[in-house]
């Protein structure tokens, strides 16, 4: 136990001199053949493939150690480098665990990314309960003391530094932290951070932001704020505590794409997969696709680092006692053997020399055939009974064509669940619908039976033909200012592909943009806006959409606007 006056900070303490101790014999021999361990294939991909370490197996089981040694060239600390592990009272330092896992990886050739520094969780009540004086300089201190104390190690390359901010709906967790310092003490721990140490990259994290939703685009919004403020933010971490129960994130890949677009780098850092016990040959199949999912749309994307698996045996994994009557999660079993889903992340870092599992080629079921209401002169709600996968269904494609007989159809919407809306229709039309499952795998389904369906007269005649764009426009005031932030889905309705779109349209009087927005670049002249692809949404498919959106301020009104066009088009306002 180190002692220190608040503002002091204690000298590094040299773990190498005992990395020699635990390091395991290991045999790398590039270039990577087919049987060698993920570590080879990962770093002949350029990525890591990381593991969470817990202390206590670390040191006192060799089969824990010989597989953590061989198969990773990344480590994280399950816990002990949080703030109850090293500074469990104020002043008073441990680094007894942090040291081991350092000197592991240092012996075993591993970069070692620090967790965590800030987090609502973890740490000891003693922070909790300061004033926002003392809160903050509690936080510098800490981070100077832990961060510095391996700022010169070649091992410790990055950090946790901020810890899930964030609620499902995107709204900010009511920590102590924010409710003692409000947001601030988001920029002021990495500007801590880097102070502490120059080199290392500096890592904000969160868990459910996998997929495209209401948390993820608040964490970009967050990041993208921070770096226009100037504030050391370097990479993002995508937790990935997954269940097979829910499904996959089938935006995983564009997600970490449109942060990468921000400038950072992208990393999976908690990985596991769980499922409903009891384990069988289904479920672990089901589990090594998860796997698999995720270490190719890491490999996919230039930006992404690596992955870290949260432990890698089931005797050691944090779920059975987090999630009632769940486990299984991790690529070992609980007797250090191997399962299906660690041949799948195997084979998906292998550079194809190797057998690999047979994909998964079974399709979902059939969905149901559609059933139309809510019919008018120029839309129509559809629904259908939801298909099954062993995997787990990613979404639809809801096929239209026109007249009673003939013509062709071609895909007017993509929803992942098992409804739609389809808009902008003409008047006195009939219609016919069909509706395919898809799943992560890429597989398709069989055609749904096709449901014929005739708008009602219109007023003054047949309305306008079909918008080959749809948008949806939601603005969300902030309660008691100024500000507002608008999210804008823009939907490919056309039967081709939709490539280099511009967005336009007039904000109502008073209403401005804050730059930069979000997956877009936003221009305004007067009231004029215009919205331009970036790299990663630049072409929509049939049926493809995006989700972009911006912040801005009113002068007394939150109105939407009423005409969006494309191209000089008009699109179907929702």
């Amino acid at each position: 136990m180190i002692t220190l006056a608040r503002g002091a900070r204690p000298a590094r303490t040299a773990v190498i001199a005992v990395a020699a101790a635990l390091a395991v014999p290991l045999v790398v021999a590039p270039p990577a053949a087919a049987d060698a361990p993920l570590r080879v294939h990962a770093a002949a991909r350029g990525k890591f493939i990381g593991y969470a370490a817990a202390t206590s197996p670390l040191a006192n089981e060799a089969a824990y150690r010989t597989i953590a040694a061989s198969e990773f060239n990344q480590v994280t600390a399950e816990n002990a480098m949080k703030w109850e592990s090293t500074e469990p009272s104020d002043g008073n330092y441990t680094f007894a665990g942090a040291d081991q896992v350092v000197a592991f990886a240092t012996a075993n050739d591993q970069q070692v990314h620090g967790h965590t520094l800030v987090w609502h969780s973890q740490t000891p009540g003693w922070v909790q309960n300061l004033s926002a004086t003392a809160m903050r300089t509690a936080m510098q201190d800490h981070i100077a003391t832990v961060v510095g104390r391996y700022a010169d190690n070649p091992a410790v390359v990055s950090w946790d530094v901020v810890n899930e901010v964030f609620e499902e709906n995107g709204s900010m967790r009511p920590s102590f932290w924010y409710n003692t310092l409000g947001t601030s003490f988001i920029a002021d721990a990495f500007r801590y951070a880097r102070a502490a140490d120059s080199n290392a990259r500096l890592c904000i994290n969160d868990y459910n932001v996998e997929g495209i939703n209401a948390k993820s685009t608040a964490m970009y919004n967050l990041v993208r704020q921070l770096r226009a403020d100037g504030v050391p933010v370097d990479c993002v971490g995508f937790q990935g505590h997954l269940a097979i129960q829910y499904g996959f994130p089938s935006s995983l890949r564009e997600n970490m794409e449109r942060f990468a677009a921000l400038g950072v780098q992208v990393r999976v850092t908690e990985l596991d997969v769980r499922m409903q016990m009891p384990r069988d040959a289904t479920k672990d199949t089901t589990q090594a696709t998860y796997y698999r999912n995720v270490v190719q749309a890491c490999l996919a994307v230039t930006a992404c680092a690596g992955i870290t698996i949260w432990g890698f045996t089931d005797k050691y994994s944090w779920v059975p006692d987090t999630f009632s009557g769940e486990g299984a999660a991790l690529p070992w079993d609980a007797n250090y053997s191997p399962k299906p889903a660690y041949t799948a992340i195997h084979d998906a870092l292998d550079d194809g020399s190797g057998p690999g599992p047979d994909p998964d080629t079974t399709p979902p079921t059939t969905p149901g055939t559609p059933v139309a209401s809510g019919v008018t002169s120029s839309g129509v709600s559809l629904s259908w009974t939801a298909s099954t996968d062993a995997v787990g269904v990613a979404g639809y494609d809801v096929l239209r064509a026109t007249g009673a007989s003939g013509g062709t159809f071609a895909v007017v919407g993509t929803p992942s669940a098992a409804s739609f809306v389809d808009s902008g229709l003409t008047a006195s039309t009939t219609y016919r619908y069909q509706v395919r499952a898809r799943d992560a795998a890429g597989n398709v389904s069989a055609l749904s039976p096709v449901v014929s369906v005739t708008t009602t007269t219109g007023g003054g005649g047949p309305g306008p033909g079909p918008s080959s764009c749809r948008v949806a426009y939601t603005i969300s005031p902030w309660g008691g200012s100024s500000g507002f932030t608008a999210s804008v889905v823009l939907t490919n309705t056309g039967t081709s592909s939709l490539s280099g779109w511009t967005l336009a349209f007039a904000l109502p009087s008073g209403q401005r943009i804050t730059p930069p927005g979000w997956s877009a670049t936003w221009t305004q002249s007067g009231q004029a806006v215009t919205a331009a692809p970036l790299s990663w949404n630049a072409t929509l498919a049939p049926g493809g959409s995006t989700t972009i959106g911006f912040n801005g301020t009113h002068t007394g009104g939150t109105g939407e606007p009423t005409t969006f066009t494309v191209g000089g088009s008009s699109c179907t306002v929702v």
